[in-house]
């Protein structure tokens, strides 16, 4: 739907047009259904193939999505909150932040993490759900960088970001 750019102050930002509530949420829910099935309907052992030049195997990657569902929320609050911009970057950044978290999963099952991508997503969906559709033109800043009005970057994180990696799992 939207690429990402480089703003004249450096941050990354959201082109293209926002969705509206009712996508956006059409979009959880399919993005959801999407790294469900195509999780389950890989052999066990293809979790465990490498597929990052960092070293990360599927089964890392899927705590990765797993882990950073429960931060989706929060950009509402960042909408909520004047001024949305700008935010706090994650501390030590991106990547040290998302090492911690795939390590504190280093000992979960593949069905554990998707249990737990599933609690997280279904609490994205109903914050999406329960928050006034004004805030979705709200500009914000993701922790990660991502700058737009709220709906955008909700959709770059929670929906482009998570099918991307799905896409990693499985090799595609």
């Amino acid at each position: 739907m939207n690429d990402y750019r480089e703003g004249t102050d450096g941050r990354e930002r959201a082109d293209g047009p926002a969705p509206s509530k009712a996508e956006l949420l059409a979009a959880l829910r399919s993005s959801r259904d999407e790294v469900l099935a195509l999780v389950r309907g890989l052999p066990p052992e293809r979790l465990e193939e490498g597929r990052y030049e960092s070293g990360w195997n599927g089964r890392q990657i899927l705590a990765h999505i797993a882990s950073i569902e429960w931060s989706y929320p929060r950009l509402i609050d960042i909408a909520r909150t004047p001024p949305a911009l700008p935010t706090r970057t994650m501390k030590g950044g991106n990547d040290a932040y998302n090492d911690r978290q795939v390590a504190k999963r280093a000992g979960l099952s593949v069905a554990e993490l998707l249990a737990e991508f599933e609690t997280n997503r279904a609490a994205t969906i109903r914050a999406v759900e329960t928050a006034d559709d004004e805030l979705f033109a709200v500009p914000i800043r993701s922790a990660g960088g991502i700058v737009g009005p709220l709906a955008t970057v909700f959709h770059q994180v929670a929906v482009a970001h998570v099918l991307g990696h799905a896409k990693d799992i499985a090799g595609r």
